[in-house]
């Protein structure tokens, strides 16, 4: 069972998702809200698997609020607004609903949520302990093992990511998103460069304006993520900045 909230400033659009809710037969509504500050009264109070968040609300939008968050549940948005969908996507929310949202539709963002946590579920199942060194995915039918120090860099491809590894050329491909990945990573080994792009710190071999290469391969680094390339620079005892 999935517990979820609804978020929406529109008496309508709560009735309507609560409505929706009721069809689908693993979710649990556990509450509706008409703004961000009662959802993270609500979200303070109990735990959540899912959100359904609207983006244009008084106050605090949906995704500044996404921004907020350090540990986020799964969000999907409903939104009457089409030009957020890639930020919204950026910030690895499961879907993007555009009001009038049909039911039809609407199941399908939520089996993909749904499938989304068995994966997760299953992956914690079969994880070892964080200093093990190595975890598991699934990958070519077959639970494929992942040493961590053998990571050079991983690639998000919307629904897939791909592992590419030191000890041989072909990446490995799973079913996953970029959090849970980053959330199995050690934060002193990897960083974030982009919204796609996870790399080893150690394989990094020039940092070059709004570039990083390993090796040859050149990938790019995110607007919202320089910050964090500039404090990797600064903590190797390097003054000023590689984006300059």
């Amino acid at each position: 069972m999935l517990k979820c909230i609804a978020i929406d400033d529109e008496q309508l659009a709560l009735d309507l998702l609560e409505d929706y809710i009721r069809n689908v037969p693993y979710l649990e509504l556990k509450a509706r809200c008409r703004n961000v500050p009662e959802a993270i009264k609500e979200l303070q109070q109990q735990t959540v698997d899912l959100l359904f968040l609207d983006i244009m609300m008084p106050g605090i939008t949906g995704l500044q609020f996404i921004e907020s968050m350090r540990h986020r549940p799964m969000i999907i948005l409903v939104t009457a607004y089409e030009k957020y969908a890639l930020e919204g996507f950026n910030l690895d929310v499961i879907d993007y609903l555009v009001k009038p949202v049909p039911l039809q539709r609407f199941i399908k963002a939520c089996n993909k949520a749904w499938e989304y946590r068995r994966l997760d579920l299953v992956q914690e199942n079969r994880q070892p302990s964080p200093d093990a060194g190595y975890f598991f995915v699934n990958a070519d039918y077959s639970l494929v093992k992942v040493v961590i120090s053998d990571i050079v860099w991983i690639e998000g491809l919307k629904d897939y990511i791909k592992i590419h590894l030191q000890s041989t050329s072909r990446p490995v491909v799973t079913l996953m998103n970029m959090k849970t990945i980053e959330d199995q990573l050690p934060a002193a080994g990897f960083i974030r460069i982009h919204k796609s792009y996870i790399i080893s710190i150690m394989q990094i071999t020039a940092i070059r304006k709004n570039s990083i290469f390993i090796g040859t391969t050149e990938l790019p680094v995110g607007g919202s993520y320089r910050s964090t390339i500039e404090a990797l620079v600064r903590n190797s005892g390097q003054s000023g900045t590689p984006f300059s």
